[in-house]
């Protein structure tokens, strides 16, 4: 199972692929407290509680059928929820009174086609990321970096489900293996030495901290696949041992450069760094050119 938010109208709606179905998911308290203008997620869960007691009254299959998946919560941890395919969604639509069930209708047409055209033509799916990191203000060169990392931690994350390692905790439990191991951290350490919460990690990293990253997760695959580890103990070991071989040379560069490689510098800030460097460049180009027309 996939599990992603995406955005209708700026607001947060849970959502979830379901591979073996080939099927969208939609979180039904979201979706509602959208379609309502809740105040806050109580609200939604009261008008999604009555709602649902009529819709049942009223011998509606569609919604006696709903499911319950594990998505992300607002304190972080993944709990279940009452969750409806797009068939189940748009009966339950029919049933809100509000202006805003035709464009979420669209919004509805818009994720599934957008699925469709991924799985038939996966590049897509890289399109979508690069025109999402550009509107976020992430220059070329780390946009490529970044998309190299995720080809690399796929890679990782399929050999240990194909060594025995549960995905979930236990990749979170590896996963923090390589991080300490190449950076001095755990993950939440580093989080915390950026000021992140939720937010990705990779997406808050320099394009040294991306490629030294890159390195620790394509190394722990390259030493799985020779060393064949069983299970989460065999597969930690593995994990260390990659990471270090990106510490050592996370230590190498700072012993040549005399600077940290770790920043604690974050998304945000690194690209007003970037933007400040660009702007800087345009000064003194501008500068030289008034200096060559006034004949300096």
């Amino acid at each position: 199972m996939e599990d992603k938010v995406q955005l209708f109208e700026d607001q947060p709606i849970r959502t979830a692929w379901v591979e073996d179905e080939e099927e969208w998911y939609f979180s039904i308290v979201d979706v509602v407290g959208a379609l309502t203008e809740q105040s806050d997620m109580n609200g939604a869960r009261n008008y999604w509680k009555v709602l649902k007691s009529r819709l049942k009254e009223e011998g509606n299959q569609l919604v006696t059928n709903c499911n319950q998946l594990k998505m992300t919560a607002q304190d972080g941890k993944k709990r279940f929820t009452d969750v409806a395919n797009t068939e189940q969604l748009l009966r339950i639509i029919q049933s809100i009174p509000s202006k805003k069930a035709e464009p979420f209708k669209m919004w509805l047409a818009q994720v599934g086609r957008e699925r469709i055209e991924e799985t038939i033509d996966p590049e897509l799916t890289i399109d979508r990321a690069l025109e999402t990191y550009a509107r976020l203000g992430y220059d070329a060169d780390w946009i490529n970096q970044r998309l190299q990392t995720i080809r690399a931690r796929k890679e990782l994350t399929d050999q240990w489900k194909g060594h025995g390692v549960k995905q979930g905790k236990e990749f979170a439990i590896l996963t923090d293996e390589v991080t300490r191991a190449w950076s001095g951290m755990s993950t939440r350490q580093y989080k915390n030495l950026k000021g992140l919460k939720k937010e990705n990690l990779r997406d808050n990293m320099s394009t040294l901290e991306l490629a030294l990253n890159m390195l620790a997760e394509a190394t722990t695959t390259e030493l799985t696949k020779v060393h064949n580890p069983q299970g989460l103990d065999e597969n930690k070991t593995i994990a260390k041992r990659g990471g270090q071989i990106a510490g050592d040379a996370r230590k190498n560069i700072e012993a040549e450069t005399g600077k940290p490689v770790i920043t604690s510098q974050n998304a945000m800030q690194l690209n007003d760094a970037v933007v400040g460097l660009i702007e800087n460049i345009i000064d003194i180009e501008y500068e030289n050119d008034n200096d060559n027309e006034n004949g300096e």
